[in-house]
């Protein structure tokens, strides 16, 4: 295979939509998912995000990236305004629709209803979770973090609820993904099914791998 090479001063030559995409893809595939929040006025936003990443599982910590403001992130207000908000895998069945969250509406517009997707609340939990979602999981506000070299925003919350389908974990409390039709992306727009490879035994020194499937 034929490699191409880009120094910085050729990456600084790119234009900004060529730069965006080429520096987004880099980073290999990425979870993806809609975070679900709603305003103390009970106004729901969806959005999506593939800046989703694991902190820590004890306690269990999740993380998001949330880009320079202004414009204005509705999204990241409403976490900060209420404390809680949902993060939903997507599926094949509804990535378009969660495609097209990352659309700029006003305020006082739900994506809920622009996309057709469904609003769904659980166990007195405040924010509203997407129905049409395999696997949801509910999130109270912890910390956020500014970063400064590039203007961001991290958000951290603990995972307080989980819903997912039962056949999808196995006897160690491993999730199955694939089996819950989980979709990845790369870039900022293209979305990926899985093939599983294998699932590995933890991996000690004078040890060998085995398969654990």
């Amino acid at each position: 295979m034929i490699q191409k090479h880009l120094s910085s001063t050729s990456i600084d030559q790119l234009s900004k939509t060529e730069k965006t995409h080429l520096i987004n893809s880099l980073g290999g595939f990425k979870s993806v998912g809609l975070i679900g929040t709603q305003n103390k006025m009970g106004v729901t936003n969806l959005a999506i995000f593939s800046s989703i990443f694991h902190l820590g599982a004890n306690p269990p910590l999740i993380a998001l990236i949330f880009r320079p403001t202004p414009p204005v992130r509705d999204t990241f207000n409403n976490i900060l305004e209420t404390g809680f908000y949902t993060i939903n895998h997507l599926n094949e069945n509804i990535y378009k629709q969660a495609h097209q969250t990352s659309a700029r509406y006003n305020a006082s517009s739900s994506e809920f209803d622009i996309t057709g997707l469904t609003a769904e609340y659980k166990n007195n939990f405040s924010a509203p979770f997407v129905q049409e979602s395999n696997i949801q999981i509910g999130v109270q506000f912890k910390e956020k973090i500014d970063i400064a070299i590039n203007n961001t925003t991290m958000v951290i919350g603990e995972i307080v609820h989980i819903y997912f389908p039962e056949n999808c974990q196995s006897a160690d409390g491993f999730i199955d993904l694939e089996k819950a039709n989980t979709v990845t992306c790369s870039g900022l727009d293209c979305y990926h099914t899985t093939v599983k490879l294998d699932r590995l035994s933890y991996a000690k020194p004078n040890l060998e791998i085995t398969s654990l499937l």
